[in-house]
């Protein structure tokens, strides 16, 4: 169960860090050689960008484009293909662009990726959903509102549309008063009711801080036996399921939500690629920590067993591990 994994206390570690003595003009002229004439040195290009944080990265492409007149981005993927290409664009995007290009494309074409969408929108601060809806107007001229709404509908829009709004309580605090109120208010819309008021799990679960869930979801356990992650399998169905279930998982335990993208039946690369690249500089060696407890393998391994090549050098690297280990 999700909860049993979280510890009380929760210090976020990251694998990447700022790279000590960093030299813009250094790497981008390393870079530059690196694609330079026949062949491409694979090695260098991971080195440098899987050793850099992402401030630096930017750093690099203004760098690299002040001193040989082109666009890193565009020389990187002209030189790169398949998984490779993709976890090394993804680096060198900014957080922002990088979550605005995951939401379009995942509207993008016949069906939606409704994982995506309600994976990204959980899982961001009120700050970062803002850059994002931001971002993502300058980078396609479009509304993401509106996209959203074009692309789902009934509660599930309604779920993706108030995280839209960014404005869940980022506090410390918790009302033990309000928390019971809250309970009897999930209950009234789900166990106790024939049928299911999905708008009141929406408005308590996507404006609640964190530690205050957390304390719902526990007294809600204790006065009817039952997990909130039950309540909400039997009383929900569809998107609107996956959506209040990928929610409650990140505030009972924030890694298992993403374990639960990374470890399953074969390996999601496309999920697999977002989840190390936006936690490695947040988390990602909790996650590590997490994932063998959990799993009874490290993420090296799962990794080292899954993936080959380049792109696994890449994973690896962004877990903190050498390929060679």
């Amino acid at each position: 169960m999700c909860r049993k994994c979280c510890s009380s206390t929760y210090i976020a570690r990251s694998t990447i860090k700022p790279f000590p003595g960093f030299n813009s003009e250094d790497d981008a002229d390393t870079l530059h050689s690196a694609m330079k004439g026949l062949g491409t040195d694979e090695d260098d290009i991971i080195n440098i960008l899987t050793s850099r944080n992402n401030a630096q990265r930017q750093h690099i492409i203004k760098a690299y484009s002040e001193n040989f007149g082109k666009d890193l981005i565009d020389d990187l993927k002209s030189e790169l293909g398949g998984h490779l290409e993709s976890i090394i664009e993804g680096l060198m995007l900014t957080p922002a662009v990088y979550d605005a290009m995951e939401l379009k494309n995942s509207m993008n074409g016949v069906g939606t990726d409704e994982e995506t969408l309600a994976e990204i929108l959980t899982t961001r601060t009120n700050n970062q959903i803002c850059d994002i809806v931001a971002t993502y107007r300058s980078e396609y001229e479009s509304n993401l509102k509106e996209d959203i709404e074009s692309e789902s509908s009934s509660d599930f829009e309604d779920f993706l549309v108030t995280l839209l709004k960014g404005k869940r309580d980022e506090t410390y605090y918790v009302d033990q008063s309000l928390v019971q109120k809250d309970v009897a208010a999930l209950r009234a819309a789900g166990e106790d009711k024939w049928g299911t008021d999905e708008k009141e799990f929406i408005k308590i679960l996507c404006r609640r801080n964190f530690f205050h869930l957390r304390a719902v979801f526990e007294a809600y356990d204790q006065q009817i036996n039952k997990d909130i992650e039950d309540t909400i399998q039997d009383e929900m169905s569809g998107s609107m399921q996956m959506g209040i279930l990928t929610l409650s998982t990140f505030f009972l335990s924030p890694l298992v939500c993403f374990l639960t993208v990374e470890y399953g039946c074969g390996t999601a690369d496309k999920i697999l690629i977002r989840v190390m690249i936006s936690r490695s500089e947040i988390d990602m060696q909790n996650i590590k920590e997490e994932f063998t407890k959990l799993c009874g393998k490290t993420l090296a391994e799962f990794i080292q067993d899954d993936i080959g090549g380049d792109y696994q050098k890449v994973l690896l690297r962004l877990c903190g591990v050498d390929e060679e280990e």
